[in-house]
């Protein structure tokens, strides 16, 4: 029978040996906890109206996800998405960032996609004093001067005027040129914003204004809403609208053949592939604005290789095909966000804003620098013309640039203006 005295003995050394072992690994179990994943949070537009455009802006972010992790992640720790529908509803928005930093415990927040989703996270962004890059929100930071708020959204220091400056600019240069315009917009903090900078740009140009009124975010029949702008028979009518406003109010004008000289403008929504597809020849004519088109102008290494990857993708995640409105978008402002990090090797909110205000990005967008109140520094948005749509068109033709031309700003023109609007037709 074995002596308990030196089973002691030996128990004791086993047990001394297994505690020298976990004093020995101590130390070296601190890189584990360092390999706890960023978190970047936020909110987007997965159902609702505005879901064709915030789904593709998460394949664009995913895309870029999975590309910096593949390097390595930020700072030597991999990068993790939290993310929360917000249904395109802005009453959901406050309670979806205020779970992001204080249950989720998000390390950085990126802003939502729109204006009417973005203007409602600011009062919770700001009292926990976090860097909010927005994603297309339309002078959201003009009242809360927030200091650490940037929107990566082409229209520059003009914010409201931007989204129709071009198109006044084409109707002002027509010989003879047109002299009334109608104003018409939803009422919803985007469109009220863009049909503000309407005014201002027809005021500019000398353009008396015959119609200027609101409708319900609700409205599904635009009929009536035409032919009560027809029956003021303007020249030219500046449209500020959302997605599916934007469908109806192409249709209704198709059907009830109203044919001003000029119409478009602001129109969210048509920028997508799903709607165009949807309306075909009928958006022959209208002038609108984008802010992205695969042009040679606007196109390089990085932007035909994002999409390659972005359009491979698409179809089995159930987005827009093509990706080109927010696709492109959505990669470029957590791009930006990632560079910051990188370049700063922080994750403190002041310090990043410090960076990202003085810092010039190179994106698969092209140069992005920021100015006054977080806006771009120098705007780039487009005014374009459909035409050329014909029936039975599939989605090829919109892969490309047959079916529409850039008429400003002047450096990305790829052609002329075919005016009055019906020639078009």
């Amino acid at each position: 029978m074995p002596n308990l005295s030196i089973l002691r003995v030996i128990g004791g050394a086993a047990a001394g040996l297994v505690a020298l072992a976990a004093m020995l690994v101590a130390p070296f179990s601190a890189p584990a906890l360092a390999q706890e994943p960023i978190k970047i949070g936020f909110s987007m537009a997965l159902t609702g109206p505005l879901s064709p455009n915030g789904k593709q802006a998460l394949l664009g972010m995913k895309i870029w996800e999975e590309e910096i992790n593949a390097k390595g992640g930020l700072l030597g720790r991999p990068v993790k998405l939290v993310y929360y529908d917000d249904a395109t509803n802005a009453s959901t928005v406050p309670g979806i960032y205020t779970k992001l930093i204080d249950v989720d415990k998000v390390d950085l927040v990126l802003g939502p996609y729109a204006t009417n989703m973005a203007a409602p996270a600011m009062p919770v962004i700001m009292q926990k004093g976090k860097l909010f890059i927005i994603l297309f929100g339309l002078d959201v930071n003009h009242e809360f001067k927030y200091d650490k708020f940037f929107a990566m959204i082409p229209t520059g220091p003009d914010t409201k005027a931007s989204f129709t400056e071009g198109f006044f600019d084409v109707a002002a240069a027509q010989n003879p040129k047109p002299e009334t315009t109608a104003l018409v917009a939803a009422d919803a903090e985007f469109s009220r914003n863009a049909c503000e900078g309407a005014r201002e740009n027809a005021k500019k140009h000398g353009f008396k204004v015959v119609y200027d009124k609101t409708y319900p975010p609700a409205t599904t029949d635009f009929s009536p809403i035409v032919r009560a702008i027809q029956a003021t028979n303007p020249d030219i009518v500046a449209i500020c609208s959302y997605p599916l406003d934007s469908v109806g109010m192409v249709k209704a004008v198709n059907e009830i053949g109203f044919k001003p000289k000029m119409i478009g403008g602001a129109m969210v929504g048509l920028q997508a592939t799903v709607f165009k597809n949807q309306l075909g020849p009928l958006l022959n004519g209208f002038i609108n604005y984008e802010t992205w088109v695969p042009s040679k102008e606007m196109t390089s290494e990085s932007t035909t290789e994002f999409f390659k990857k972005y359009q491979e993708r698409a179809k089995a995640e159930g987005v827009d095909p093509l990706g080109y409105y927010l696709g492109g978008w959505g990669y470029a402002y957590i791009q930006l966000l990632g560079d910051a990090v990188k370049a700063t090797n922080s994750l403190n909110d002041d310090v990043l804003a410090d960076y990202i205000k003085k810092t010039t990005f190179k994106t698969i967008h092209g140069d992005i620098k920021f100015g006054k109140g977080g806006e771009w520094e120098k705007g780039r948005m487009l005014q374009v013309q459909y035409r050329g749509i014909k029936q039975g068109d599939g989605i090829e033709v919109f892969r490309g640039m047959s079916y529409q031309s850039v008429l400003t700003p002047a450096d990305l023109k790829t052609g002329d203006v075919i005016y009055p609007y019906e020639k078009a037709k």
